[in-house]
């Protein structure tokens, strides 16, 4: 994660954040996934600051840069061939961290069954997700 000015780079400079994402399933997600804040937006950059002890408006933009980052994630995965249930991707590939965060958010479901949902009805896929991580809910 880094906190830049977004004017120095090719995003809008109205965003809060960016998250990018490059690299083979297999490589290693350290190096693959990339949050980028904006420092010029001032409510999203305090929340990462306050992470520790959040305020409430601090956990509300926090679930939300979750939401959307597990939401790209997701989205980049299937669109992904290689990512499927059978795929044997290493320790702390990128791979492996996003069969990871699927499995979490939907257990006991195949991606090819994921994949075909969000390809017939993509914005009820996007409401499923918006479940999944459970948007603005307390975390247990």
């Amino acid at each position: 994660m880094a906190v830049i000015d977004f004017a120095h780079t090719t995003f809008p400079n109205g965003a809060a954040w960016h998250i990018q994402i490059s690299g083979e399933l297999d490589s290693a997600a350290m190096g693959s996934l990339l949050l980028l804040v904006n420092e010029k937006n001032t409510t999203t950059a305090e929340a990462f600051q306050n992470a520790a002890r959040p305020r409430p408006v601090d956990r509300v933009v926090l679930s939300a840069v979750y939401a959307d980052v597990a939401r790209t994630m997701i989205e980049y995965a299937l669109s992904q061939d290689e990512f499927t249930d059978d795929a044997d991707h290493p320790e702390e590939s990128l791979g492996a961290t996003l069969l990871s965060l699927f499995h979490r958010l939907f257990p006991e479901q195949s991606i090819n069954d994921v994949r075909l949902r969000r390809q017939h009805d993509p914005s009820h896929f996007a409401s499923e997700l918006q479940a999944a991580v459970k948007i603005f809910e307390e975390p247990q």
